[in-house]
């Protein structure tokens, strides 16, 4: 293969750039040098239009990657978005569409002379939306309008809700039907509030089960983001699952609170897809 393209995508997941430890929390300091790592090293970010389009069987160029953030967390703006503006970098988050609400933007850490947010850690967070204050964790409309006119996020859905419906249902009739409204009420926001919603979803928890994918394909999905590690392939473009209304199961690498060298080490291992099948053999 040409050595101009990208022979995978390796899919970034992160949830927390927060000056508030934690699990799933990468601190503002190491996330910073991970993105000057990327820069540095000439890759380049593509969105999830030109991810659908390589696993489709499309070309992307070297060194393409792919920047998530899952929920929707204030941090994500206070910390992520001054770094990936800096870099010209855009990421896709995955937000729960009645998590955000109302209210100015808040300020961030570009503005040096304001007081940032109080950012709470993750437990924290989830016991505030649990209480309703959401407000006090997760990203205000405006915010999100900010974050995509400055290019550095596209928001795609996470659900309305957030719920495991497998745990809280009664019958698998129930779970269909709950999965079924909660991912519709998730498009219905996002046409609403952004203008368009598009056939990527993040499972919550990275769960789903056959139920759980023919009712968000009946729903309108097609890009389906995992919890499962791993680097992306395109597909063969002769294969007939290289279509455009193919289901695709998009792996992800869960980034540590590591210094740049630890993510260096692992895109040289997952941007070769026969070494990352070897390494996560050997690791099962």
């Amino acid at each position: 293969m040409n050595a101009k393209r990208a022979r995978a995508v390796p899919v970034l997941m992160y949830h927390h750039v927060s000056t508030s430890p934690g699990m799933i929390t990468v601190t503002p300091d190491n996330f910073a040098a991970q993105m000057d790592y990327l820069a540095s090293a000439g890759y380049r970010t593509i969105g999830a239009a030109q991810l659908a389009a390589f696993l489709g069987g499309e070309d992307v160029p070297a060194k393409s990657i792919v920047i998530t953030f899952d929920d929707g967390y204030l941090d994500n703006w206070v910390h992520a978005h001054p770094v990936l503006e800096r870099h010209h970098f855009t990421a896709l988050c995955f937000l729960v569409s009645s998590w955000p609400g109302e209210g100015a933007v808040r300020p961030n850490a570009a503005d040096a002379s304001s007081k940032l947010p109080h950012l709470l850690d993750h437990h924290a967070g989830e016991r505030a939306i649990e209480n309703g204050k959401a407000d006090d964790v997760i990203l205000r409309w405006s915010e999100i309008e900010a974050m995509r006119e400055a290019g550095t996020f596209e928001f795609h859905s996470h659900t309305h809700s957030h719920v495991r419906w497998d745990r809280v249902s009664v019958s698998t009739d129930e779970k269909r039907k709950a999965l079924q409204h909660d991912l519709s009420a998730a498009r219905a926001v996002l046409r609403t509030r952004l203008g368009e919603a598009s056939d990527h979803l993040c499972w919550p928890q990275g769960y789903y089960d056959d139920d759980y994918r023919e009712v968000a394909l009946n729903a309108g999905f097609r890009h389906f983001y995992t919890c499962h590690t791993g680097t992306n392939v395109a597909a063969n473009p002769l294969d007939r699952n290289a279509s455009d209304d193919a289901e695709r199961t998009i792996k992800r690498l869960e980034v540590r609170d590591r210094p740049a060298s630890w993510l260096a080490s692992r895109l040289w291992v997952h941007t070769r897809p026969a070494i990352s099948r070897a390494y996560l053999a050997i690791k099962r």
